[in-house]
């Protein structure tokens, strides 16, 4: 982490010529003090840094010094960006290419004692974010939505619905979302007149176009996106609401706790009564059976007639 503020004190100062040190600590989000304890650094490492105080003083680099990081252009800026905020950009894919890139920039430009360090971090540290059993879902044109949300152009995409439907839309990227490594287009739908949510794995075709457009002054990304989930969310637990009662001992409580939805918990001496959200009578019938032998299903009746035949069907198998 310091590695990284050490090059963003870099970035800053040199794109802005001259910076406080609570300029710097607010925008990277740390203290002043550790700002200077940076800034030491940087000038052990042969950095000629100045630092200047009064009105008119800052953070600056000496006049006619460059660490040549301004040779890092917008497209690395955003990959660096993006894998900060620990979006996956890896892989075989043309958006993978470009951080290794930008990465590489950076390495040329540190100063050496900070070469051994990065070295070590890349023979040390590997991260795979892949799924054991399955493929990494294709979203083969991710970087053609990504440059018209960049560039604020409209584009037509072919869109796959969940019942396997293709449509045409017109749309106007507002912008991307990322969620459990899942990316989301949230785009001004022309057909529909309002802002939809695409799935961009079910984006199937993208047809740029030259045409420009602009976001509305008063829309937020973050908050259309907060507002949208918090529908979503109020959403399935109106549709997918089926409340079972189970009694079960603390350390149990405990487990369940932290893997169920849990609607009510009432401690009735050594045990507690549970109520938890399974969603449906059939998603309760699949995960019921997985905790028999810790839990007893008390209500409804339904459910707790199915357990005891599949108990009684077990016995015969095994009995």
């Amino acid at each position: 982490m310091r590695l990284h503020r050490l090059i963003a004190i870099l970035l800053c100062i040199e794109s802005r010529g001259r910076m406080k040190a609570k300029e710097l600590a607010l925008a990277l989000e740390t203290s002043v003090r550790s700002i200077y304890r940076d800034i030491d650094l940087l000038a052990e490492a042969g950095v000629p840094i100045v630092t200047a105080s009064g009105p008119k003083g800052g953070i600056y680099l000496m006049e006619g010094y460059t660490a040549n990081l301004k040779q890092l252009n917008g497209g690395d800026v955003i990959q660096l960006y993006l894998t900060g905020m620990g979006i996956y950009t890896g892989g075989p894919t043309e958006s993978g290419l470009k951080l290794k890139n930008a990465l590489l920039k950076l390495e040329q430009t540190m100063p050496d004692p900070y070469q051994s360090d990065i070295k070590k971090a890349k023979a040390r540290f590997y991260f795979d974010d892949t799924p054991w059993w399955t493929e990494r879902i294709a979203i083969p044109c991710l970087e053609a939505v990504r440059a018209a949300v960049w560039g604020s152009h409209k584009i037509t995409i072919q869109y796959e619905k969940a019942d396997g439907i293709c449509s045409s839309r017109h749309v106007h990227p507002y912008g991307l979302v990322v969620k459990k490594g899942d990316w989301y287009l949230i785009a001004f739908c022309e057909v529909g007149q309002e802002i939809r949510t695409f799935k961009c794995e079910r984006i199937r075709e993208v047809q740029p176009s030259a045409e420009v457009f602009e976001v509305p002054v008063d829309f937020s990304l973050e908050h259309h996106w907060m507002r949208q989930e918090t529908a979503f969310k109020q959403l399935c637990t109106e549709k997918e609401y089926y409340p079972v009662l189970i009694r079960t001992n603390k350390k149990q409580a405990g487990i369940i706790a932290k893997r169920m939805e849990i609607i009510q918990s009432v401690q009735e001496g050594s045990h507690f009564i549970l109520t938890v959200n399974m969603y449906s009578y059939e998603a309760a019938c699949r995960d019921a059976m997985d905790w028999i032998g810790r839990v007893e299903v008390v209500e409804p009746v339904a459910l707790r007639q199915f357990v005891k035949e599949e108990i009684n069907r077990l016995q015969r198998i095994y009995g």
